[in-house]
């Protein structure tokens, strides 16, 4: 009886581990199985063409007398052969260079402004939020009747100091310049929403004591107020990136890439080259080309920056 005591006493801490480590399989696998539906449909969506598209880069384009064959790295060779190419790379810098600043700067404005304890608060948050919902299709007509000669808004103000009608997207020097106006004038509204969060999430109590020991209000946002931000603009600069090089809709819509290549983004050459000339496995390079470009941006912003932006 004593033997089996013991045997009770020795095995009950064994069996309440045996317990305890099932019930954290069970959740584990629970855990699993919520984020499989998810996972799924982003290896479905994302990973898989990703991997396919990768693969099709090295082949060549099918047609109906002609199967696909392996080429290597013909298709690639292409690419840095070609003329248009170098020409929506360089645009897109421009474009980068053009709207990433001008977008969070504004952003960050608007923000602090509407922030504020000021009449109208609501009215102008939505106002500057609106362009954000619009659809960038109609955001792109909208812009064209103020770009259109003679006859749009820019135009008409032009006229009433006696200045001739301009063609603002037929121009060279001036087609790019339109888009980032543009691109600025929407994505500002919705990096605003993310500032105002980081802006209400800063306790008042910093303020209050920079307020009584006489820092002014310029003193004080660039010493606590922007770094305090960092985290934020972090987010926003990432987004802004990515936003500058998927940009399609305003190019197709507004000028087609033209004139003479001058608007030709990355992504509208890629959808030319995939969907308008039918070469799918030129397209296929070029869009590994910006998956990598997008990929080292995103992880030498996060890399590089996220250590010396977040306070501990």
């Amino acid at each position: 009886m004593r033997s089996k005591g013991w045997g009770v006493l020795i095995a009950g801490p064994r069996a309440g581990a045996r317990v305890t480590r099932s019930a954290r399989n069970m959740a584990h696998l629970y855990g699993w199985l919520l984020l499989l539906p998810a996972a799924a449909l982003l290896a479905l969506f994302t990973h898989y063409p990703a991997l396919g598209t990768i693969y099709h880069s090295f082949y060549s384009t099918p047609r109906a007398n002609r199967p696909s064959v392996y080429v290597g790295l013909d298709n690639y060779q292409s690419m840095v052969e070609d003329p248009v190419f170098w020409q929506a790379v360089t645009n897109n810098l421009i474009f980068c260079i053009g709207t990433i600043p001008a977008s969070i700067a504004l952003a960050l404005l608007m923000a602090v402004w509407v922030n504020g304890k000021i009449r109208g608060r609501g009215l102008l948050r939505t106002a500057f939020f609106t362009p954000t919902i619009l659809p960038m299709i109609a955001v792109a007509n909208i812009w064209m009747f103020f770009y259109t000669p003679d006859y749009g808004l820019i135009d008409q103000i032009r006229g009433l100091f006696g200045l001739p009608g301009f063609n603002w997207l037929g121009t060279r020097n001036t087609a790019l310049w339109c888009l980032i106006v543009v691109t600025v004038w929407k994505e500002a509204g919705f990096f605003m929403i993310f500032y105002l969060a980081a802006l209400q999430q800063i306790p008042p109590d910093l303020s209050e004591a920079a307020a009584i020991e006489g820092s002014s209000r310029w003193y004080f946002f660039r010493r606590v107020t922007f770094p305090l931000l960092m985290p934020t603009t972090l987010f926003v600069l990432v987004n802004a990136v990515i936003n500058s090089f998927r940009m399609v809709d305003h190019v197709v819509v507004m000028t087609r890439g033209g004139p003479d290549n001058a608007t030709s983004l990355l992504l509208f050459h890629i959808y030319e080259v995939g969907f308008k000339f039918w070469d799918v496995g030129y397209a296929a390079a070029l869009t590994v080309v910006l998956l990598a470009v997008l990929a080292l941006v995103a992880l030498g912003q996060f890399f590089a920056l996220d250590r010396r932006i977040h306070y501990r």
